[in-house]
């Protein structure tokens, strides 16, 4: 399994927002959406704050593959489910990263809608 670089960690951690983009059926890049990322210990996790009715999020769940653009660091990866015993811990990681926008917006991506969507982000070569 390929892991993250710590320069790469780095650098997606002190990013605003990703870019992420799925691997549609026929092998071509979706659309790239700008979202919010977090990272845990050695993983970066990603969620939809509208919950799985999201379009990105339903093209995760297609192929379970893709590409990220984080603070100059551009990678293909695997989408993984993450484990959902770490919702707390990522509910965290989105509070201190996030934490000087307005309330409502971390309610939204700290709910339970957002956390069933969590998803850690592998590289793979």
């Amino acid at each position: 399994m390929t892991t993250w670089t710590s320069d790469e960690l780095t650098k997606i951690e002190r990013a605003e927002e990703l870019r992420i983009a799925s691997l549609r059926r026929d092998g071509m890049l979706s659309d790239w959406r700008t979202i919010w990322a977090v990272r845990l210990g050695d993983d970066v996790y990603v969620r939809s704050v509208n919950g799985p009715t999201s379009a990105w999020y339903r093209g995760t769940r297609a192929r379970q593959e893709g590409r990220i653009r984080a603070g100059g660091v551009e990678k293909d990866v695997t989408f993984v489910e993450a484990d959902h015993d770490l919702d707390d811990l990522i509910d965290a990681a989105y509070r201190t990263k996030y934490g000087r926008y307005a309330a409502s917006i971390i309610e939204s991506i700290t709910s339970p809608q957002a956390n069933s969507t969590t998803i850690r982000l592998d590289p793979r070569h």
